[in-house]
């Protein structure tokens, strides 16, 4: 028996087609969402989601048409479970998710990007099963949610990191002007750190949570207008 007559014992060529079908959308869905994250430059990209979700669909062909040469007529029974490989993706996708989630401080970094890779196995698991309008319809849903609520954000997501540092001579007055900015514009103060130089000059170095839609211009400006400044830095995350 040659190995294309063995290939074609368990499965025809109709049905390995369908399989590397399931595989290719699969592929293509877990591309859509990549590119989003990819644009704004995240920590997992087009190539991660494609992995991702194209190793979840094979996995789930495997666990449903793998072993039924073995299992035969018990598949569902109490001794074997198809579903049971599948389940495992979950808990290694998570895994995952959590080596791209960041901490620095109060602010937290990737959840995001975390739940969309988590969403990207499930998908890739709804195409290998053969559910292919599920699959693509949430596809849709994750990838438009993600434009959406990034260009129209809500709570913290409305707010993005910042880092200011700024040298005066006169540290009394420069504080008490930038706490009433502050409080004016809603910015939060998430870390600061004060550096006495011994020309009697004061260098504050700050972590900020601002509002995406402020512009580096609207902070110089204000601390320009403030007298004793002598050396502003300022640069906002993404």
């Amino acid at each position: 028996m040659t190995f294309a007559q063995k290939l074609l014992d368990q499965y025809s060529l109709v049905q390995y087609a369908e399989f590397l079908l399931r595989i290719l959308v699969a592929c293509a869905c877990g591309a859509i969402i990549g590119f989003e994250r990819s644009k704004r430059f995240k920590e997992a990209g087009i190539r991660t989601h494609i992995i991702v979700c194209c190793a979840a669909a094979l996995v789930m062909i495997i666990s449903k048409y793998g072993f039924a040469d073995l299992v035969g007529e018990n598949i569902g029974t109490g001794t074997t479970d198809p579903a049971r490989l599948a389940a495992q993706i979950i808990t290694g996708v998570s895994f995952l998710g959590a080596g791209i989630i960041f901490r620095n401080g109060n602010n937290v970094k990737g959840l995001t990007t975390a739940a969309g890779i988590w969403a990207t196995a499930g998908i890739g698991l709804a195409i290998g099963s053969g559910m292919y309008v599920l699959g693509a319809f949430v596809t849709v849903v994750v990838a438009v949610l993600q434009i959406i609520m990034h260009r129209h954000t809500i709570g913290g997501d409305s707010m993005s990191l910042a880092w200011l540092r700024c040298t005066t001579s006169d540290p009394k007055t420069f504080r008490h002007r930038l706490d009433e900015y502050m409080e004016a514009n809603n910015i939060q103060i998430n870390d600061i750190k004060i550096e006495k130089a011994e020309d009697g000059s004061t260098t504050y170095a700050l972590e900020l949570r601002i509002a995406r839609d402020m512009t580096i211009n609207e902070i110089t400006g204000f601390l320009g207008t403030l007298e004793g400044v002598q050396k502003i830095s300022f640069e906002m995350e993404g």
